[in-house]
């Protein structure tokens, strides 16, 4: 089953993303390059809870 994440920006901690993983295959926290539009640049986001 998969599972809904959200993703944060780590330089402003604004949460700018939705997606979804399948836990079994991925346990870990994700991280990803993406652009955030508070910061005005590509910056690395992280999954929360």
């Amino acid at each position: 089953m998969r599972s809904k994440i959200t993703f944060a920006c780590n330089d402003c901690k604004q949460r700018n993303y939705n997606s979804t993983k399948e836990k079994k295959n991925h346990p870990d926290r994700m991280e990803i390059k993406k652009y955030c539009r508070f910061c005005n640049k590509h910056t690395s986001h992280r999954e929360t809870k």
